[in-house]
């Protein structure tokens, strides 16, 4: 080591005493950078100037535009820039991390240092600079550190300035480290990069887009001369035919080299760089054979590109410790003796031989590939072997070239394998040969010889020289790569790390590599896995082209890559001037707010603000632009803040305080008529939207806006209304709605409103008449009803079912109504049908429909069965009583002649149903309802993807206007079910503090119009816009509908639409409709609603021996009460209608059904919620039997047993076996009675997975649990404690079928075929890694029959 080395290294030493500050830096100017934390690990004796410095460097900013504070303390004072006092003095404390935030200065974000100012070079330092280290100690390959590499963390603002070094590194696009690995490698290699910039691209001929060398080109000219401090490489991979996903996937340097290189082959024929890739990295090689009685040997001439070097030979435990001892076990010769021997041609027998590998040639540029990643087999895994294996700096190949020109005679054989036509030679090739797969290494050593004895060595031609070593960080299922490459113009090492490029110091090079001391982590996964060599030879070795000696064609590619830099430059450069903020507008046409967002550079004026917000909320033409202004805005409160009254040529920076990521508030676009004037607002006010109520019209007028402030007495307040609506302030009354439905009255003259709640934005309602209601009581006035009725109305979108033309004949639409429409609050008019008529004479018209079609029906249950109990509908209609009609003795004679009561007590008229699916009807080929598909049972709607059928509205119903009371009580005690709907599922809206509902003596208001789909879908489709009250319960609700629908409520279903067009069918008509809101969409489907107490039920076929032994059969509906064998009896018509299965109650049976698997046996005797528990969505199996129910208990237990016949290699039918007890010896004693095998050879097995258990054949006998030692079939391993258990039995006396290898392999694909048509398991097959391709026709080509 010189002397310098050793002053150097005593300077570093005496650094490492002094304390060191480490400084944690987060940027908080700006949002992407906001997450990012700058680290500085700094000598205590630094000044604070100096961490300034420091600092701007290292997130690329301009000194002294920006301030450094104290974080997580109550003290921001920023720390003073010209302080000379060092980091100690200063607060900061050694050994220990010190939190600091970067900062605006004067509410200007920092200036982003200039390109220039980033490419300094590190040289300019001075010595002390050079000994304080900044940032990950790996980076800067100071001694001591503990890594070579750590998780990239950058800053945007990182990539946008040159490194130090004057290197350009590159992005990972995900996991394309290792090709930014090898292209580092390629660009830092002279002879490429010179051949690649000779090359000219003809546009005529192919689309630059997929042309991999010019895109190589472009990147390469962008390594060389951009500012940047890292670029992409998309166009590249682009180029590869490599789609977004490429990137995600990690693949093999040494594999993405030959690939590439293949490529590049292919793209340059007939040009002159066609040979190039030969040139530079081909070698030859004999593959030989020499018979060891007469000398004759048999040779061929191989190519390769790389040499794969074995680190640890196949079944050795020590690896070789140099590339050198590699390179001698490559060509070292195997003797082929015994059963290996060779025929020889000359001594036409086999003989004893040698066979091995002679290097001939070595190419310019020499390729190491240390393979350590190998395959374990004892643990069948892919693993990374870690050995250490040292290489020197400088390589000399002459021990391992083959320079014997043994032509004698006898050497007359010679084969060539073509390889060297073909021009390249695949690695992988030989390592298949010589070796048995890639292996690993520990360290990046490499082997030093002194120059003492290296000056002894005479000069050979053969020596190489070390320039780029590619490092594998990680395991055999994912690392990460990057490069350490020399180079050649100044012999400095280099870290190129993805977007990081460091200098690795020579000190470091000199100690830790060639001295082989590169030890810091014994078990490191980081190590060398492609080493580049170059043949030293002055008349070979080319220096990089300087940009003045660029071709014509470079400097052409050069300007033009430039431009577009710049271009970029300047568009970062606006876009950090630029103030984004969100822009909303009351749109005077749309009649919504618009919201949208203003983009403005922070020179503008207010003035040129306005009309950019102007066309940008698309103005021009509706409104005048000096009828808009920019005002200040909080959306969340909806409250305008302040308006800028003479600021209009004021810069937006300054009146937004400054360009930011992000701001507290709004711009709003207002809008005022020509005879208008603007409102100024001033900070400090509150804004009021009064709303003016017409108690006559009963009507709420559109807000007005009003400011006010909290000092101001409600008698004061009552004025400044008075003056914006022109009302009568003396016998005003104003009422303040503080929050959704709380409404206040504010009657107290010298209360302020800060008092009585008021806040930056509010809701008035103000009345101002001589009606006698200001007498009354508020809470009983009628502006309190109307308010209330108006804070609880919502507007719902309704469609109405199409009657299809198969149900015409079995449904009766209710009577058309007058064409005329009314409003309740019109006043009632003799000529026109009241909806109360229409209501009455459609239900009575349908209630002697019913009563005709039930009296049709031929069934055999006695009139005083319940109606719970008759669940199987042969019509869509049922027996409907007429909706009861209670006179109101509280309402107004106007309201009352227009509105329809609710039954007093709704419990009664409209019990509380079940959740249920879309009902099917019986006769499915003139069904108008569709079938549906059932969800989870927790929640209160099911969800349904059936399309809607449409029913024509009658004709004549316009519009009406529906009111109804509603009278409800408090079910206290009761609590809500999802499983029934026999509990009253009421919300605590609808009650007050006392407990007494809202709902009594109360109008909820209902009023309909038509309504067409403005895009033109659901043509045909009869819709409505309904407005009510929410407070309605469904059973009102769907009441009010009947006209509109056609059939009563219970012949129909209400399905709320969600996102997506998803629909829930909402089934509780005790629930109000709260929870739905404003613009809900809703439809109706025909089809009978579920009554109390009733669940609807999906049946399937149990076909224990079919292929497909689970089969839909029909919906229906069971009922609490009602036993097994009445629902079978209701059945029998149903199976006999829909499915066509005559059967009788005898001969089949329920049980119970868990997804596939059949369960519980359900006895006629049953009582279902009784001795069955039946839910929502419930599902049961019907099993048609062959012989009669053996099943009369339930101690019973019945088991499926399934006989397996090694010696034949089949599985035998299902047969049911039902056991007394859960006895294993009854068991044994039932399957010897059935099928004859004696007890003491029979064995069993409980079957695994859902029903049938279904299991390969090949792997039956030696798979399942055979015989366990248990007593009873409840315990461990068997757990049998239900019906429908599969077990499998045998004889152990019976052999196996023997099978040949073509039979095994015959049925191993039957019976995957058929385990993959019934779903079940199968050999798991992992799933294959993607194999690296690059595409010269610019992408794969994909089969058009492939998914």
């Amino acid at each position: 080591m010189s002397d310098g080395s050793s002053q150097h290294w005593s300077s570093i030493e005496s650094a490492a005493e002094e304390p060191r500050v480490l400084c944690i830096v987060q940027d908080t100017t700006n949002a992407k950078t906001v997450n990012e934390r700058l680290t500085l690990n700094l000598p205590a004796s630094t000044t604070v100037n100096k961490l300034y410095e420091d600092v701007a460097h290292k997130a690329g900013y301009v000194n002294g535009t920006f301030c450094l504070a104290w974080a997580n303390t109550g003290d921001m004072a920023p720390l003073d820039q010209a302080s000379e006092m060092s980091l100690v003095l200063s607060g900061f404390e050694a050994g220990k991390r010190n939190f600091m935030q970067l900062t605006d200065k004067e509410g200007e974000q920092p200036q982003v240092a200039s390109d220039e100012s980033g490419t300094a070079d590190s040289s300019g330092l001075d010595d002390s600079s050079q000994d304080r280290f900044i940032g990950p100690l790996p980076r800067d390959g100071t001694v001591g550190c503990s890594s070579d590499y750590s998780s990239p963390s950058y800053s945007y603002s990182s990539i946008l300035n040159k490194s130090d070094t004057g290197y350009v590194g590159l992005v990972n696009q995900a996991m394309t480290c290792y090709l930014n690995s090898l292209l580092q490698t390629l660009f830092m290699t002279p002879e490429f990069r010179n051949a690649l910039y000779n090359w000219e691209f003809e546009e005529s001929e192919e689309d630059p887009v997929n042309s991999i060398p010019y895109q190589l080109q472009r990147l390469f000219v962008l390594l060389q001369t951009s500012k940047k401090r890292a670029i992409e490489t998309t166009d590249v991979t682009r180029s590869f035919g490599w789609d977004s996903s490429e990137a995600w996937q990690q693949h093999d340097v040494q594999e993405l080299c030959r690939v590439m290189f293949d490529a590049l082959e292919q793209k340059w024929k007939q040009t002159e760089q066609a040979d190039l890739i030969n040139q530079l990295y081909q070698g030859k090689l004999k593959d030989y054979v020499r018979c060891l009685e007469c000398g004759y040997e048999s040779w061929r001439i191989d190519t390769y590109l790389d040499i794969p070097l074995v680190i640890r030979p196949f079944g050795a435990s020590q690896a070789f410790g140099s590339v050198e001892e590699a390179l001698q076990a490559f060509i070292q010769p195997e003797t082929l003796d015994g059963p290996n021997q060779y025929f020889c041609e000359r001594c036409k027998k086999k003989c004893d031989a040698r066979k091995g590998l002679r290097f001939l040639h070595f190419p310019y540029l020499l390729t190491l590939q240390l393979k350590r990643f190998d395959f374990d087999y004892t643990t069948m895994h892919r693993i990374k072997l870690n050995d250490r294996m040292t290489f020197p700096e400088e390589l000399d190949m002459s021990p391992f070239i083959d320079v014997e020109d043994e032509k004698s005679p006898q050497t007359e054989s010679c084969t060539d394998s073509g390889a060297e036509n073909e021009g390249s030679c695949h690695s992988d090739q030989m390592s298949n040969d010589f070796s048995t797969d890639d292996a690993v290494d520990e360290g990046i050593c490499l082997d030093n010889t002194s120059s003492s004895e290296r000056a002894l060595k005479p000069k050979s031609s053969l020596t190489f020289e070390l320039f780029s070593v590619m490092v594998h960080s990680g395991s055999a299922a994912g690392g990460h790569y990057y490069a350490c490459i020399k180079s050649f113009s100044d012999s400095q090492w280099y870290s190129f790390n993805d977007q990081h490029v460091s200098k690795v110091s020579q000190l470091y090079i000199t100690i830790s590599i060639l001295s082989n001391l590169l030890i810091l982590c014994p078990n490191s996964s980081t190590n060398a896995y492609m080493l580049m060599y170059r043949l030293k030879d002055p008349s070979r070795n080319a220096k990089f082209l300087d940009v003045e000696d660029f071709p014509e064609h470079i400097k052409r590619l050069m300007q033009r890559e430039k431009e577009s830099e710049e271009q970029e430059k300047r568009q970062r450069e606006i876009e950090r001037n630029t103030c984004k903020i969100k822009l909303f507008c009351m749109h005077p046409v749309k009649m919504m707010m618009v919201e949208n967002k203003l983009e403005v550079h922070k020179d503008k004026t207010l003035r040129e603000a306005t009309e950019m917000a102007y066309k940008l909320m698309d103005l021009d033409g509706v409104v005048p632009l000096d009828c808009c202004r920019l005002v200040k805005y909080d959306e969340f409160h909806e409250y305008l803040e302040r308006s800028y009254e003479g600021e209009e040529d004021m810069p937006m920076g300054l009146l937004l305080g400054g360009v930011k990521s992000s701001y507290m508030f709004d711009l709003l676009l207002e809008i005022r008529r020509p005879d208008q004037v603007f409102q100024p607002y001033k900070p400090g006010e509150v804004m009021v939207k009064v709303h003016v109520v017409d108690l006559k019209s009963e009507s709420i007028a559109a807000p007005v806006s009003v400011r006010a402030y909290l000092n101001q007495t409600i008698t004061e307040f009552k004025q400044l209304i008075a003056q914006a609506t022109g009302l009568c302030a003396e016998t005003m009354r104003v009422i303040l709605e503080r929050c959704y439905n709380d409404l206040r009255l504010l009657y107290v003259p010298n209360k302020t409103l800060k008092a009585e709640g008021f806040f930056r934005s509010n809701k008035v309602f103000v009345e101002s008449s001589d009606s006698a209601d200001h007498q009354a009581v508020f809470t009983d006035s009628v502006l309190w009803k109307l308010l209330d009725r108006h804070g609880n109305t919502i507007r719902l979108f309704v469609s109405l079912p199409e009657q299809s033309p198969g149900s015409l004949a079995n449904r009766t639409s209710c009577p058309k109504a007058s064409a005329d429409s009314e409003d309740s609050f019109d006043g009632a008019k003799g000529s026109r049908k009241s909806v109360e008529a229409i209501l009455e004479e459609s239900t009575e018209k349908l209630k002697n429909l019913s009563l005709q079609q039930q009296q049709q029906q031929h069934q055999q249950q006695s009139s005083s069965t319940s109606d719970s109990q008759k669940s199987s509908e042969h019509s869509d209609f049922e027996l409907i009583e007429s909706p009861a009609q209670e006179p109101d003795a509280a309402s107004q004679p106007s309201q009352t002649e227009n509105c329809t009561r609710a039954a007093s007590d709704t419990e009664n008229q409209f019990p509380s149903e079940e959740r249920s699916d879309s009902d099917v009807n019986n006769d499915r080929s003139t069904s108008s309802v569709d079938s549906d598909i059932l969800s989870s049972s927790h929640s209160s709607d099911t969800l349904c993807n059936a399309d809607s059928g449409t029913l024509p509205l009658a004709n004549g119903l316009d519009s009406h206007s529906i009111t109804s009371s509603r009278r409800s009580k408090a079910h206290e005690g009761k609590k809500e079910t999802w499983d029934t709907a026999e509990e009253d599922s009421g919300t605590d809206s609808e009650y007050d503090e006392n407990g007494k509902s809202k709902a009594d003596a109360q109008y909820l208001y209902f009023k309909t119009e038509p309504y067409s789909h403005e895009d033109g879908s659901g043509e045909g489709q009869k819709c409505l816009l309904v407005h009510l009250d929410k407070r309605i319960t469904l059973a009102a609700f769907k009441q009010n509908l009947e006209p509109f629908v056609g059939v009563p409520s219970t012949q129909f279903k209400v399905f709320r639409v969600y996102a997506n067009n998803q629909e829930f069918e909402s089934v509780r008509l005790n629930e109000t409709l709260s929870s739905f809101s404003d613009d809900n969409k809703i439809t109706i489907r025909l089809g009978r609603a579920l009554k109390k107490g009733e669940y609807r039920v999906k049946v399937y076929q149990l076909l224990v021996n079919d292929p497909e032994p689970c089969k839909f059969l029909l919906d229906t509906v069971f009922a609490k009460g009602m036993t097994v064998r009445q629902s079978k009896e209701e059945l029998l018509p149903q199976l006999k209608d829909q499915c066509k299965l005559d059967l009788s109650t005898d001969r089949f049976r329920l049980r119970k059904k868990t997804w596939k698997n059949p369960g519980t046996v359900f006895l006629d005797y049953h009582v279902y919620e009784e001795d069955i528990n039946i839910s929502s969505n419930w599902e049961v199996f019907l099993e048609v039997l062959e012989e009669p129910e053996r099943m009369k208990s339930m101690s019973q237990l019945a088991v499926l047993t399934r006989r397996w016949c090694p010696a034949q290699m089949k599985l035998e039918a299902f047969r049911e076996v039902v056991l007394e007890s859960s006895s294993v010896e009854e068991l044994k004693e039932k399957l010897s009675e059935l099928s004859g095998i004696p007890l003491e050879n029979l064995e069993f097995a409980k079957g695994r997975g859902t029903f049938p258990c279904d299991i390969s054949l090949l792997e039956i006998h030696q798979d399942l649990d055979w015989n366990p030692k248990v007593s009873t079939l409840n315990v461990w391993p068997l757990y049998i404690c239900d019906d429908g258990a599969v077990i499998f039995y045998r004889d152990c006396t019976e052999e196996l079928m023997e099978l040949s290898e073509e039979e095994r392999n015959e049925l191993m694909k039957k019976e995957s075929s058929r385990l993959l048509k019934t779903g079940h398991r199968v050999s798991y097959s992992p799933r294959k890694e993607k194999a690296l391709k690059i595409y010269l026709d610019g992408g794969p080509t994909k089969d058009p029959g492939q998914d």
